[in-house]
């Protein structure tokens, strides 16, 4: 890497990034539903001219979903210097009914920008879009993509693995994704914040079998609800994995389905366990931890204990971990120090998202560096104004740093 030279963040302008910002709050982009969102996001970036393509995205065993990522890149002037991919998902969570206002308002007070997804993550993306633009005046050796990618929050995850599919992350040596670090850290942490890693996640799907009976007579038959409710009990308190920097894993059961007949011993039932992993866990350990408590539980029912259905075998969150001392994590640690004023915090996010197919799925040396809010995901959601210009900032000194 060169010596390090930097553009001028302060290029980025405080009202017109909070502009963007509401006017991508202000766009309902759950996720399977954000063709609007997209079209935005292109053709912004296209009056800018910044030549944005569309990345067909199609899953169509499963969800039968079709959409399109949009893809940018600024070419550097030298083939052998790094390539870095910019990261953001465009879509949400489902509107949720406890607003009190329009929960697309984009309204901003006291320092906040208020709407569903406004942390999670639309200030994110109008940080990486306007650091994107101010880029395109740098003297870059390498390369720097910009991906704003569908469905993150929706079960696979199809917009970050169509990049990996269509081998885009193999021309690029590290990512940054804006994602809200703090707020889903595994230790309190305030930005300006570094999150180096993440936990992985399975998802176990159990089928329990009993055997059916008159409910008048519950001796005579096997309950398979009954015995999915122990088993899941038991699953909640099975042994977990630790890691020194992502913790300790963790077990949730999400739901049991089964019975419904008015007066019968419920002779199937099906349960969703949610497992978080750390590193060292993978797929055959987890499934024998799980068969293990199945076993020790010497349950009535029968018990078959799989994943979730998934669009290929990959297509799953590993854990990963990137090292401190990697030139991206110096790059972005000098830069927030130079932009805030503070040195960065470093940390791990407890949860999944994206990052992980990039850090696990990708290999790719990633951080997850984003503004901060509250009630992500809930009614009230917030993201606060100066860290989304804050992380644009950081975003154009790091890249220059890393890719310049």
């Amino acid at each position: 890497m060169s010596e390090q030279t930097h553009t001028d963040a302060d290029a980025i302008e405080y009202d017109e990034t909070i502009e963007l910002l509401q006017d991508l709050v202000r766009i309902r982009s759950p996720y399977f539903e954000e063709e609007a969102i997209v079209e935005f996001v292109y053709e912004w970036l296209d009056d800018a001219g910044l030549d944005p393509e569309y990345q067909p995205v199609r899953e169509p065993d499963i969800t039968g979903y079709e959409g399109d990522n949009v893809l940018a890149r600024l070419e550097g002037s030298d083939p052998d210097a790094p390539t870095l991919l910019l990261n953001a998902h465009v879509d949400t969570v489902q509107l949720v009914e406890e607003w009190d206002e329009d929960p697309l308002s984009g309204r901003v007070e006291d320092g906040k920008c208020y709407g569903q997804g406004a942390c999670d993550m639309k200030g994110g993306l109008a940080a990486v879009l306007v650091a994107f633009r101010a880029l395109a005046d740098a003297d870059l050796r390498g390369d720097v993509i910009l991906s704003a990618v569908v469905d993150e929050e929706g079960p696979y995850g199809l917009g970050a693995n169509q990049l990996i599919r269509d081998g885009i992350t193999d021309e690029c040596d590290a990512a940054i994704v804006t994602e809200p670090g703090p707020i889903l850290a595994q230790s309190e942490l305030e930005n300006p914040a570094l999150l180096l890693g993440a936990r992985g996640r399975f998802l176990y799907d159990v089928t329990v079998r009993g055997h059916a009976a008159h409910g008048s007579q519950p001796e005579k038959g096997r309950n398979a609800v009954v015995d999915a409710g122990t088993l899941a009990g038991a699953l909640a308190e099975m042994d977990v994995g630790t890691h020194p920097k992502l913790g300790d894993g963790s077990v949730c059961p999400l739901s049991i389905e089964g019975g419904g007949e008015t007066l019968s011993v419920p002779e199937a039932c099906r349960l969703l366990v949610d497992r978080h992993v750390v590193i060292g866990e993978d797929a055959e350990s987890v499934l024998a931890d799980a068969e293990r408590v199945v076993a020790d539980l010497d349950l009535d029912s029968d018990v078959e204990i799989g994943f979730r259905e998934a669009p290929a075998p990959d297509v799953r969150y590993g854990p990963y971990v990137t090292d401190e001392d990697h030139p991206l994590v110096r790059s972005l640690t000098a830069s927030a120090e130079s932009v805030t004023g503070q040195a960065p915090a470093i940390g791990y996010f407890s949860s999944v998202g994206d990052f992980n197919y990039f850090g696990h799925r990708a290999g790719l040396p990633t951080v997850i560096v984003g503004p901060d809010g509250e009630n992500i995901h809930g009614a009230g959601e917030f993201v606060y104004t100066d860290e989304v210009v804050d992380v644009a900032r950081i975003l154009v000194d790091a890249t220059t740093a890393f890719a310049g």
